[in-house]
Protein backbone atom coordinates (compact mmCIF):
# COMPACT_ATOMS: atom_id res chain seq x y z
CA UNK A 1 0.00 0.00 0.00
CA UNK A 2 0.99 3.34 -0.68
CA UNK A 3 0.86 7.28 1.25
CA UNK A 4 -1.40 9.55 -0.41
CA UNK A 5 -0.40 10.40 -4.03
CA UNK A 6 -2.56 12.06 -5.77
CA UNK A 7 -3.36 15.37 -6.91
CA UNK A 8 -5.81 16.36 -4.35
CA UNK A 9 -5.38 18.14 -1.15
CA UNK A 10 -5.35 15.74 2.50
CA UNK A 11 -8.44 13.04 2.68
CA UNK A 12 -10.75 13.44 4.71
CA UNK A 13 -10.39 12.38 8.29
CA UNK A 14 -14.22 11.20 8.82
CA UNK A 15 -15.78 8.34 6.01
CA UNK A 16 -19.55 7.95 6.66
CA UNK A 17 -20.04 6.31 3.11
CA UNK A 18 -18.08 4.57 0.63
CA UNK A 19 -18.86 3.67 -2.61
CA UNK A 20 -16.94 1.18 -4.93
CA UNK A 21 -16.29 0.28 -8.61
CA UNK A 22 -17.38 -4.07 -8.88
CA UNK A 23 -15.25 -5.62 -12.17
CA UNK A 24 -11.77 -5.56 -11.43
CA UNK A 25 -12.00 -4.38 -7.60
CA UNK A 26 -14.69 -5.07 -5.43
CA UNK A 27 -14.92 -8.70 -7.25
CA UNK A 28 -12.13 -11.04 -8.17
CA UNK A 29 -11.09 -11.94 -11.47
CA UNK A 30 -13.46 -14.68 -12.17
CA UNK A 31 -16.45 -12.34 -11.00
CA UNK A 32 -16.68 -13.59 -7.55
CA UNK A 33 -16.76 -11.71 -3.93
CA UNK A 34 -13.74 -12.79 -1.91
CA UNK A 35 -14.64 -14.37 1.80
CA UNK A 36 -12.41 -11.71 3.10
CA UNK A 37 -14.85 -8.64 0.86
CA UNK A 38 -18.00 -9.85 2.57
CA UNK A 39 -16.46 -9.63 6.43
CA UNK A 40 -14.73 -6.05 5.42
CA UNK A 41 -18.60 -4.74 4.22
CA UNK A 42 -19.50 -6.29 7.44
CA UNK A 43 -17.30 -4.34 9.45
CA UNK A 44 -18.71 -1.22 7.71
CA UNK A 45 -22.08 -1.81 8.38
CA UNK A 46 -21.28 -2.59 12.42
CA UNK A 47 -18.93 0.85 12.17
CA UNK A 48 -21.84 2.68 11.18
CA UNK A 49 -20.13 3.42 7.34
CA UNK A 50 -22.67 2.72 4.60
CA UNK A 51 -21.81 1.07 1.65
CA UNK A 52 -23.29 1.83 -1.83
CA UNK A 53 -21.45 0.47 -5.17
CA UNK A 54 -21.67 1.32 -9.00
CA UNK A 55 -20.21 -0.11 -12.19
CA UNK A 56 -20.83 -0.27 -16.14
CA UNK A 57 -22.76 -3.30 -15.63
CA UNK A 58 -26.74 -3.47 -16.43
CA UNK A 59 -28.51 -3.57 -12.88
CA UNK A 60 -29.51 -7.13 -13.83
CA UNK A 61 -25.90 -8.09 -13.59
CA UNK A 62 -25.50 -7.38 -10.33
CA UNK A 63 -28.74 -8.64 -8.20
CA UNK A 64 -26.30 -11.36 -6.78
CA UNK A 65 -23.95 -8.29 -4.67
CA UNK A 66 -26.31 -6.75 -2.70
CA UNK A 67 -27.19 -9.46 -0.31
CA UNK A 68 -24.11 -10.66 0.54
CA UNK A 69 -22.61 -7.23 1.15
CA UNK A 70 -25.94 -5.56 2.69
CA UNK A 71 -26.56 -2.92 0.15
CA UNK A 72 -29.63 -1.17 0.09
CA UNK A 73 -28.79 0.76 -3.18
CA UNK A 74 -26.73 0.59 -6.25
CA UNK A 75 -25.51 1.52 -9.73
CA UNK A 76 -25.38 0.41 -13.05
CA UNK A 77 -24.21 1.79 -16.66
CA UNK A 78 -21.69 4.02 -15.17
CA UNK A 79 -23.89 5.42 -12.77
CA UNK A 80 -27.30 5.98 -15.48
CA UNK A 81 -29.78 4.01 -13.21
CA UNK A 82 -29.75 3.84 -9.42
CA UNK A 83 -32.19 0.88 -8.46
CA UNK A 84 -33.12 -0.93 -5.47
CA UNK A 85 -31.86 -4.80 -4.74
CA UNK A 86 -35.12 -5.85 -6.47
CA UNK A 87 -34.20 -3.56 -9.39
CA UNK A 88 -37.25 -1.13 -8.67
CA UNK A 89 -35.79 2.32 -9.88
CA UNK A 90 -34.54 5.55 -7.69
CA UNK A 91 -32.91 7.16 -11.08
CA UNK A 92 -32.74 6.35 -14.48
CA UNK A 93 -30.90 8.46 -17.25
CA UNK A 94 -31.26 7.08 -20.93
CA UNK A 95 -28.69 7.56 -23.90
CA UNK A 96 -30.63 9.95 -26.40
CA UNK A 97 -31.90 8.70 -29.27
CA UNK A 98 -30.28 10.43 -31.61
CA UNK A 99 -26.71 10.06 -29.76
CA UNK A 100 -28.07 6.13 -29.35
CA UNK A 101 -27.93 6.17 -33.58
CA UNK A 102 -24.89 7.91 -33.63
CA UNK A 103 -23.38 5.82 -31.35
CA UNK A 104 -24.50 2.41 -33.31
CA UNK A 105 -23.63 3.86 -36.57
CA UNK A 106 -19.98 5.19 -35.56
CA UNK A 107 -19.29 1.90 -33.79
CA UNK A 108 -20.67 -0.19 -36.69
CA UNK A 109 -18.13 2.00 -39.16
CA UNK A 110 -15.00 0.38 -37.00
CA UNK A 111 -16.47 -3.46 -36.94
CA UNK A 112 -16.73 -3.40 -33.30
CA UNK A 113 -19.63 -6.18 -32.04
CA UNK A 114 -22.07 -3.79 -30.66
CA UNK A 115 -24.38 -4.58 -28.09
CA UNK A 116 -27.68 -2.83 -26.20
CA UNK A 117 -28.60 -2.78 -22.92
CA UNK A 118 -32.69 -1.43 -22.87
CA UNK A 119 -35.14 -2.34 -20.34
CA UNK A 120 -33.36 -4.48 -18.31
CA UNK A 121 -32.52 -7.02 -21.90
CA UNK A 122 -29.14 -7.39 -23.77
CA UNK A 123 -29.52 -6.79 -26.97
CA UNK A 124 -26.64 -8.78 -29.63
CA UNK A 125 -26.50 -8.82 -33.23
CA UNK A 126 -23.68 -11.36 -33.39
CA UNK A 127 -23.98 -14.27 -30.94
CA UNK A 128 -20.66 -15.24 -31.58
CA UNK A 129 -18.96 -11.82 -30.80
CA UNK A 130 -15.47 -12.86 -28.87
CA UNK A 131 -16.95 -11.10 -25.46
CA UNK A 132 -20.07 -12.75 -25.63
CA UNK A 133 -19.05 -15.63 -23.02
CA UNK A 134 -17.38 -13.05 -20.93
CA UNK A 135 -20.13 -10.82 -20.80
CA UNK A 136 -22.86 -13.85 -20.07
CA UNK A 137 -20.79 -15.09 -17.45
CA UNK A 138 -20.27 -11.39 -15.92
CA UNK A 139 -24.11 -10.68 -15.82
CA UNK A 140 -25.46 -14.08 -15.38
CA UNK A 141 -28.18 -13.45 -17.83
CA UNK A 142 -28.20 -14.44 -21.78
CA UNK A 143 -28.44 -11.91 -24.30
CA UNK A 144 -31.29 -11.58 -27.39
CA UNK A 145 -30.24 -11.79 -30.57
CA UNK A 146 -31.95 -8.97 -32.59
CA UNK A 147 -31.82 -7.93 -36.43
CA UNK A 148 -31.37 -4.67 -36.13
CA UNK A 149 -31.03 -2.23 -32.98
CA UNK A 150 -33.38 0.26 -34.07
CA UNK A 151 -36.64 -0.51 -32.13
CA UNK A 152 -34.54 -0.49 -28.76
CA UNK A 153 -32.58 2.99 -29.04
CA UNK A 154 -35.40 4.88 -27.14
CA UNK A 155 -34.78 3.64 -23.92
CA UNK A 156 -31.03 2.67 -23.98
CA UNK A 157 -29.36 2.74 -20.51
CA UNK A 158 -25.91 1.77 -22.01
CA UNK A 159 -24.21 0.34 -25.64
CA UNK A 160 -21.08 -1.21 -25.58
CA UNK A 161 -18.66 -1.59 -28.62
CA UNK A 162 -16.45 -4.46 -27.38
CA UNK A 163 -13.17 -5.38 -29.57
CA UNK A 164 -9.88 -7.62 -29.30
CA UNK A 165 -7.79 -4.70 -30.94
CA UNK A 166 -7.55 -2.33 -28.24
CA UNK A 167 -6.02 0.09 -29.74
CA UNK A 168 -8.61 0.11 -32.39
CA UNK A 169 -11.27 0.66 -29.83
CA UNK A 170 -9.15 3.59 -27.93
CA UNK A 171 -9.25 5.51 -31.25
CA UNK A 172 -12.86 4.80 -31.27
CA UNK A 173 -13.08 6.36 -27.45
CA UNK A 174 -11.55 9.27 -28.93
CA UNK A 175 -13.17 9.93 -31.71
CA UNK A 176 -16.46 9.19 -30.65
CA UNK A 177 -16.29 11.52 -27.47
CA UNK A 178 -15.60 14.11 -29.99
CA UNK A 179 -18.37 13.34 -32.45
CA UNK A 180 -21.00 12.82 -29.25
CA UNK A 181 -20.05 15.86 -27.52
CA UNK A 182 -22.19 17.05 -24.98
CA UNK A 183 -24.98 14.36 -26.07
CA UNK A 184 -23.85 11.24 -24.54
CA UNK A 185 -20.20 9.83 -22.81
CA UNK A 186 -18.18 7.42 -24.55
CA UNK A 187 -15.61 6.02 -21.69
CA UNK A 188 -13.69 2.51 -21.70
CA UNK A 189 -14.56 0.46 -18.68
CA UNK A 190 -11.93 -1.92 -19.88
CA UNK A 191 -9.42 -1.86 -22.55
CA UNK A 192 -12.26 -4.26 -24.62
CA UNK A 193 -15.02 -2.69 -23.73
CA UNK A 194 -16.19 0.55 -24.88
CA UNK A 195 -19.55 2.30 -23.37
CA UNK A 196 -21.61 4.78 -24.43
CA UNK A 197 -23.98 6.17 -21.37
CA UNK A 198 -26.34 9.24 -20.70
CA UNK A 199 -24.04 12.27 -20.60
CA UNK A 200 -25.30 13.75 -17.22
CA UNK A 201 -24.59 10.23 -15.90
CA UNK A 202 -21.31 9.03 -14.42
CA UNK A 203 -19.69 7.36 -11.45
CA UNK A 204 -19.40 10.98 -9.60
CA UNK A 205 -23.49 11.11 -10.22
CA UNK A 206 -23.77 7.71 -8.28
CA UNK A 207 -21.38 9.07 -5.56
CA UNK A 208 -23.49 12.35 -5.18
CA UNK A 209 -26.91 10.34 -5.68
CA UNK A 210 -25.30 7.84 -2.63
CA UNK A 211 -24.46 11.14 -0.44
CA UNK A 212 -27.84 12.18 -0.59
CA UNK A 213 -29.92 9.06 0.02
CA UNK A 214 -27.94 8.81 2.65
CA UNK A 215 -27.54 12.02 3.91
CA UNK A 216 -23.95 12.25 4.00
CA UNK A 217 -21.90 15.51 2.66
CA UNK A 218 -19.59 14.76 0.21
CA UNK A 219 -16.42 15.24 2.40
CA UNK A 220 -17.23 11.93 3.90
CA UNK A 221 -17.44 10.08 1.17
CA UNK A 222 -14.47 7.91 0.36
CA UNK A 223 -14.28 5.77 -3.60
CA UNK A 224 -11.93 3.20 -5.05
CA UNK A 225 -11.89 1.97 -8.29
CA UNK A 226 -9.46 0.66 -10.83
CA UNK A 227 -10.68 2.01 -14.05
CA UNK A 228 -10.66 5.75 -15.69
CA UNK A 229 -14.17 5.62 -15.98
CA UNK A 230 -14.02 5.36 -12.09
CA UNK A 231 -11.94 8.74 -12.10
CA UNK A 232 -15.29 11.10 -11.58
CA UNK A 233 -15.58 8.98 -8.42
CA UNK A 234 -12.41 9.62 -7.40
CA UNK A 235 -13.27 13.43 -8.38
CA UNK A 236 -16.34 13.65 -6.33
CA UNK A 237 -15.63 11.58 -3.28
CA UNK A 238 -13.17 13.04 -0.65
CA UNK A 239 -10.73 10.01 -0.24
CA UNK A 240 -9.89 7.83 -3.32
CA UNK A 241 -8.59 4.66 -3.62
CA UNK A 242 -6.86 2.94 -6.86
CA UNK A 243 -6.74 -0.59 -6.87
CA UNK A 244 -3.50 -2.51 -7.15
CA UNK A 245 -4.07 -3.58 -10.60
CA UNK A 246 -5.41 -0.13 -11.52
CA UNK A 247 -2.93 1.23 -14.74
CA UNK A 248 0.01 3.49 -13.00
CA UNK A 249 -2.37 6.68 -14.64
CA UNK A 250 -5.55 5.80 -12.35
CA UNK A 251 -2.97 5.38 -9.18
CA UNK A 252 -1.97 8.96 -10.13
CA UNK A 253 -5.09 10.39 -9.40
CA UNK A 254 -5.58 8.57 -6.21
CA UNK A 255 -4.85 9.61 -2.79
CA UNK A 256 -3.88 6.03 -1.60
CA UNK A 257 -3.42 2.59 -3.73
CA UNK A 258 -4.33 -0.70 -2.26
CA UNK A 259 -3.51 -4.15 -3.14
CA UNK A 260 -4.69 -6.04 -6.18
CA UNK A 261 -8.36 -7.78 -6.57
CA UNK A 262 -7.01 -10.98 -6.23
CA UNK A 263 -4.54 -10.21 -3.02
CA UNK A 264 -7.87 -8.77 -0.98
CA UNK A 265 -7.19 -5.90 -2.30
CA UNK A 266 -10.79 -4.17 -1.34
CA UNK A 267 -10.50 -6.00 2.70
CA UNK A 268 -7.13 -4.31 2.92
CA UNK A 269 -8.24 -0.93 2.07
CA UNK A 270 -11.22 -1.00 3.97
CA UNK A 271 -9.03 -2.32 6.91
CA UNK A 272 -6.34 0.60 6.64
CA UNK A 273 -8.24 3.62 5.33
CA UNK A 274 -11.80 3.43 5.82
CA UNK A 275 -12.65 1.86 8.91
CA UNK A 276 -9.82 4.57 11.08
CA UNK A 277 -12.28 7.14 9.58
CA UNK A 278 -15.66 5.93 11.34
CA UNK A 279 -17.20 7.88 13.64
CA UNK A 280 -15.90 7.34 17.37
CA UNK A 281 -12.48 5.36 15.96
CA UNK A 282 -9.76 5.58 18.07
Amino acid sequence: MTEPSGPKGPPTDRVSLFVSDVDGTLVTHDKTLAASTIEAAQRLHEAGIALAIVSSRPPRGMVHLPGPLGIEMFGGFNGSAIVRPDLSPIEEHYVPLEAAGRAVEMMGGYGVDIWVFADNEWYITNPDGAYVPREKHTVSFDPTVVSDFGPYLGRVGKIVGSSKDFDMLARCEGEMQAALGDTASARRSQSYYLDVTNPTADKGHAVRAFARHFGVPLEEVAVIGDMANDLPMFSTGNLSIAMGNALPEIKAKANFATASNEEDGWAKAVKQYILPRAKGAA
